[in-house]
C-alpha cells in the first residue's frame, strides 16, 4: 500500500499540471459552446461576433499565466501592423504560445491564426476552439490566404518533433523543413523570430530513446508525454522582423530564421537562435528558472 500511494503521488506529482491544462483547454471549448448556445451565434468563427467570447477566454489564460508563471511578453512592437509569419520553438507543451495568444488578443485586439499538427485536429471535443482561435492544417493555400487577408500566421517548423525530442539545450530540431520561408517569398511578407526563456524548463519530456523516435518517425504519433508544470519564470521574446526580400531562396531565409547571434551574418534559424543565445541559460535549470520569478530588474 505505501509504494502504490508513493508512485501514485510521484506520477501525480510529475504529470498533474500538464494534465490540469489539458483540462483548462476542454473548458474552453466547453465556454464557447454554451456562448455560441446563448448569443445564437452562426457567424464565421474568424468574425468579430467571436470577440467578447474570445476575451473571455483569453482574459482567463492571461490570468493562469501571471499567477503560474510570471508571464511577460516583449517586443510587440516588432509585430507589423499588416500580414507576416511569427516562427517559434516549440516546447514540450507550447503553453507559452497560448499565453501569446491571449495576451496579443488583449493587448491589440488581433488575432494570430496557428498552423497545428495533423495529430491536434483529431483530437476529439475541440473543433470550435480550433476554429475560433484561428488554429489550422498548414497548406501553402490556407497560409496564403490568411496572410492575404491581413493576418499573422504563426508555425513553429519544429513542430511535434521538437517539442517531444529538443531538451534543455534548446536544439532547433527543423529538419529540411522551409516551406514556411516559400510561403514568406509568395506572400512578400516578413518572418517574425519568437522565443520564450525557459520554455524547457517548465515542462519536459523524458529523455530520447530510440524506439521512441522510430514509433515517432513511422507513426507521427506523440507517445512520450510531458510531465512538470514547475512555476518558472516564463518571457516571451519577439525578435525584429526579417523583411520579404525578393533576391533571397527560401533555403537562405531558413538559415536566416536559424542559426545564433553570434553568427548573426546569416538569417529565420538564425533569429531564433539569437534570442536564445541572449536570454537563456544552457543547458537550462529549472531551479534557476525558479529563481527568476524573483529578478525583478529584468521585468
Amino acid at each position: 500500500v505505501v509504494i502504490v500511494s508513493l508512485t501514485m503521488s510521484a506520477i501525480l506529482f510529475f504529470f498533474i499540471v500538464p494534465l490540469t491544462i489539458f483540462f483548462f483547454i476542454y473548458l474552453s471549448n466547453i465556454l464557447l459552446l454554451i456562448y455560441q448556445r446563448n448569443a445564437e451565434v452562426k457567424a464565421d468563427p474568424l468574425s468579430d461576433d467571436w470577440d467578447s467570447a474570445r476575451k473571455t477566454i483569453a482574459s482567463f489564460w492571461d490570468i493562469y499565466a501571471r499567477i503560474w508563471h510570471g508571464y511577460e511578453l516583449h517586443g510587440v512592437k516588432n509585430l507589423p501592423e499588416g500580414p507576416g509569419i511569427v516562427v517559434y520553438y516549440h516546447g514540450a507543451i507550447p503553453i507559452d504560445y497560448l499565453y501569446f495568444l491571449a495576451r496579443l488578443f488583449l493587448w491589440k485586439k488581433r488575432l494570430c491564426l496557428s498552423v497545428a499538427d495533423h495529430f491536434v485536429f483529431r483530437l476529439p471535443g475541440l473543433k470550435l476552439l480550433l476554429d475560433v482561435s484561428g488554429v489550422m492544417l498548414g497548406t501553402r493555400e490556407k497560409c496564403l490566404l490568411a496572410l492575404k487577408n491581413g493576418h499573422l500566421v504563426a508555425v513553429s517548423p519544429g513542430g511535434v518533433r521538437e517539442a517531444l525530442f529538443s531538451d534543455e539545450s534548446y536544439q532547433l530540431l527543423w529538419g529540411n523543413r522551409k516551406g514556411f520561408a516559400q510561403v514568406a517569398l509568395d506572400a512578400k511578407v516578413p518572418i517574425i523570430p519568437m522565443y520564450t526563456q525557459n520554455v524547457r524548463e517548465g515542462y519536459r519530456t523524458f529523455k530520447e530513446r530510440s524506439f521512441l523516435r522510430q514509433f515517432y518517425e513511422s507513426t507521427r504519433l506523440p507517445l512520450t508525454p510531458p510531465y512538470g508544470g514547475f512555476p518558472v519564470k516564463f518571457r516571451t521574446y519577439i525578435g525584429e522582423p526579417i523583411p520579404y526580400d525578393p533576391n533571397i531562396t527560401a533555403e537562405e531565409l531558413v538559415e536566416k530564421v536559424c542559426k545564433g547571434n553570434f553568427l548573426f551574418s546569416f538569417q529565420t534559424k538564425k533569429a531564433i537562435q539569437a534570442l536564445i543565445s541572449k536570454h537563456q541559460t544552457i543547458p537550462g535549470s529549472i531551479w534557476k528558472a525558479l529563481l527568476e520569478r524573483f529578478d525583478k530588474h529584468r521585468k
